[in-house]
């Protein structure tokens, strides 16, 4: 006898309220680790059992950690890092900071905690830390050097980039520093960040595609560099679509759009497909010739996608969709087919053959899971919960030991490294557990998520608005008695 549609739903109910408490734990397991071991400092190295600063001692995993604890309930934890936050975090370092890696996880994080909470020690911090990254901006150009010194203001380039600024790390700034002008009334923040997509837009390429490397004094991108939608190109596209959600998809963010929409277009020119198994890949590109290679980075390809899939006409959204589920099931294969059933770091896709992985490591990142979450929002199919939940557990069999998460060093292996990445808790834990939680928690109707999976109220923009200082209402978490499902 057929089961009727609410027993159903009871037990899928259940299958995710289950597998959120599995997530949650595995976020206190983490967390604990840190406080346990590397309290106040950047990141946790689990196997040895201590703290590295590999962000010049901001407490990255502590900042980076704010709205998932926030988000999961978790609020004795939340209110301790904010106390150390309060009395213990000091900007004030002579220390050669990545613009790029302090901006999405430090002022995203800390502009996230303040939406979600409401408390101003966040945006006082957030806007501490901005204050002194904003010197970066100051080139002929408006595109920012990619490194500066926290406590000293003196701003320069990686040399191994020869004196270029990257893409990603120049275009992905704008969703924080918007929202800081919004929170703050202060204009500096916005200006500074859209100057940069207003010199892009000078010469902004017919299929909106964008090498990596941009020349600070001139505007102009090498064209011997490579194009890519996989390290030092990804969040740039994704910016793109997303400053234009949070503007609200009014008028004053329309160039947004229409800028992604012609790198969209580029995007289809970079799609190749494997003869063996019909399997969708992004290749890269330098100057004509395509290279058949595609970062697991790239996988946060086919969410950007379904999140901007349904403001084209029906035809095109469709179109879009159907990549992004081709490009999801690449990359969830990019789990499966390894021994650990956990990404590498790259793959190679060499005469139309399937995957072969290229660098074998695994860090923890979110790329896929990301993706999952927001395939199954916009189309209710459980699948894609059931792909997260494999993941999930491809983490806690090779990653997880007594004392935190580490990466593998081979994914063919299982070997460990000895590193619990800040994002794991940011991102990776955070998409899980939205995976597996009603799509009312942090609705899209309100929230934008930064490349680091900090989210951020969605405000109207108009013309001549930009820079009233914004009211923000006050989040709710989900606690324990808030459980039961929604579908779209």
């Amino acid at each position: 006898m057929a089961k009727n549609n609410n027993v159903w739903k009871a037990e899928i109910d259940l299958v995710n309220s289950q597998r959120r408490e599995k997530v949650k734990e595995a976020m206190l397991h983490a967390w604990n680790s840190y406080v346990k071991y590397a309290w106040g400092q950047d990141e946790l190295q689990p196997q040895s059992m201590n703290g590295v600063n590999s962000f010049g001692g901001l407490g990255a995993t502590l900042v980076d950690s704010l709205d998932t604890l926030y988000i999961m309930g978790l609020e004795d934890e939340f209110q301790k890092a904010r106390e150390w936050i309060a009395t213990s975090l000091d900007f004030n370092k002579d220390y050669e900071a990545s613009v790029f890696e302090t901006t999405i996880r430090v002022v995203g994080g800390l502009l996230s905690a303040y939406d979600l909470s409401g408390d101003k020690i966040f945006l006082e911090k957030a806007r501490d830390i901005a204050d002194r990254l904003l010197p970066a901006w100051d080139t002929p150009t408006g595109i920012p050097y990619n490194r500066i010194n926290l406590a000293h203001g003196h701003a320069h380039n990686f040399g191994w980039t020869g004196g270029q600024s990257i893409l990603a790390d120049s275009g992905t700034e704008q969703l924080e520093f918007i929202a800081l002008s919004q929170r703050t009334g202060d204009p500096r923040y916005q200006q500074k960040a859209e100057k940069v997509i207003t010199q892009l837009q000078k010469t902004y390429p017919s299929d909106g595609l964008l090498p990596i490397y941009i020349n600070p004094h001139s505007g102009v991108a090498a064209s011997s560099s490579s194009i890519t939608f996989g390290a030092m190109g990804d969040s740039y596209y994704e910016y793109l679509l997303k400053v234009w959600i949070q503007g609200n998809k009014t008028g004053t963010v329309k160039h947004y759009r229409e800028m992604w929409e012609i790198s969209m277009e580029g995007l289809l020119s970079l799609i190749r497909k494997t003869t063996q198994s019909s399997l969708s890949y992004i290749c890269e590109k330098t100057g004509d010739s395509l290279s058949n290679k595609m970062d697991e980075l790239a996988c946060f390809v086919p969410g950007m996608l379904v999140l901007g899939s349904s403001d084209y006409d029906p035809e095109k959204a469709e179109k879009f969709l159907s990549l992004a589920k081709e490009l999801a099931w690449t990359c969830y294969n990019f789990y499966q087919s390894t021994p650990t059933k956990l990404a590498g770091e790259n793959y190679y896709f060499n005469g139309g053959e399937d995957m072969n992985v290229g660098t074998s490591w695994n860090i923890l990142r979110p790329e896929t899971v990301e993706s999952l979450m927001y395939l199954w929002r916009f189309t209710g199919n459980k699948t894609y919960q059931d792909w997260g939940w494999n993941i999930f557990q491809a983490f806690e069999k090779n990653c997880r030991i007594d004392s935190g998460y580490v990466g593998l060093r081979d994914v063919k292996t299982g070997e460990k490294d000895n590193m619990m990445q800040s994002f794991f808790l940011a991102e990776t834990l955070k998409y899980l557990y939205l995976l597996f939680s009603p799509p009312s928690l942090i609705s899209f109707d309100e929230w934008v998520f930064n490349t680091e999976a900090h989210p951020l109220r969605i405000v109207t923009r108009k013309d001549g608005q930009d820079t009233e200082p914004t009211r923000i209402s006050v989040a709710k978490p989900l606690g324990r008695k808030q459980g039961n499902e929604e579908q779209n």
